[in-house]
């Protein structure tokens, strides 16, 4: 707990002034996981579209909740009509079904599932509505104060707007808080109903040792990442934002952490200015070699 609020303090007292609109520019922040300490920002206060990467939010309440013994992995939730009219990406359960709340989690993190995201929301709160305003003031008691939710999904909504600082802070404070639910973020795979189902996060075959956390994707918001990687005893968090491609998208954020690893490992005070200049030139370069593998995931292998 001390880790994340100095963490939190940390970020707050590195912002600057974010802008209303959202940018046409990509946006992107990389963080110290356990000091807090901002190692890289660019844009990073700018409104977007958060997509899927909302789905983070949900599942921090639903730790919170199976941590507190108001929900169980193994108890079976039904699924209301809202839930199952829910457009893709989603699992297809009929209404009237039920799913058990650890199937949910892994739909939600792997298949990004619109459908699982409202079942749990309407199972911790009266409905989705509702769901979205303890989503909300559980975002601003973090410290994420620019971030607005409507829905547990990602779903398209003008009014859902966050910045990739505060997913940055969203991340930490999920790995702060629940280390005994990270390891799920690394899941590449789950199986429902006899059918295995991959996930879209192919940071997770690079070689920095990224073990999480989460994409998104809207025509809107376009293609975002939060992610983590540890190499020894030190972990960077890494949000990237508003891409156009997933693949570039990907590179931005594996570059990002590669570099900023490579400078904590240096063992003396990381220079964060030089640190941005590395960073900037290597995203200017198209001919930068990274640790992020373009192939597709290996089936059944997991980290």
């Amino acid at each position: 707990m001390n880790a994340i609020r100095t963490f939190i303090v940390a970020m707050l007292c590195s912002a600057i002034t974010f802008s209303v609109a959202a940018a046409e520019t990509t946006s992107s922040i990389v963080i110290d996981a356990e000091s807090g300490n901002v190692l890289y920002a660019r844009n990073a206060n700018e409104l977007r579209y958060p997509a899927s990467l909302t789905k983070l939010m949900t599942l921090y309440i639903a730790f919170n909740a199976i941590e507190r013994g108001k929900l169980k992995f193994s108890d079976k939730l039904k699924v209301s009509q809202t839930a199952a009219s829910r457009s893709p990406s989603k699992l297809g359960m009929p209404a009237g079904s039920y799913i058990d709340v650890k199937t949910l989690i892994e739909a939600l993190i792997v298949k990004s599932a619109n459908d699982c995201a409202t079942v749990l929301a309407e199972a911790l709160s009266p409905n989705e509505t509702e769901f979205a305003k303890l989503m909300t003031k559980t975002a601003h008691r973090l410290g994420m104060h620019n971030t607005t939710f409507k829905n547990a999904s990602g779903l398209p909504n003008t009014a859902q707007k966050s910045t990739a600082r505060d997913f940055a802070i969203l991340g930490a404070a999920i790995y702060h808080h629940f280390p005994q639910y990270y390891h799920m973020f690394s899941m590449k795979e789950f199986t429902y109903n006899g059918m295995t189902y991959k996930g879209h996060n192919y940071l997770l075959n690079d070689s920095l040792g990224t073990d999480g956390m989460k994409t998104g994707y809207t025509v809107a918001s376009g293609f975002n990442i939060v992610t983590s990687a540890q190499q020894g005893k030190y972990r960077v968090i890494a949000v990237t934002m508003g891409h156009k491609k997933m693949k570039e998208r990907d590179e931005e954020a594996s570059k990002m952490m590669e570099l900023s690893l490579n400078h904590m490992k240096k063992g003396s005070r990381i220079n964060t200015a030089n640190l941005k200049n590395a960073i900037n030139s290597s995203l200017k370069s198209t001919k930068t070699r990274t640790a992020y593998n373009h192939s597709q995931p290996t089936r059944n292998r997991r980290r």
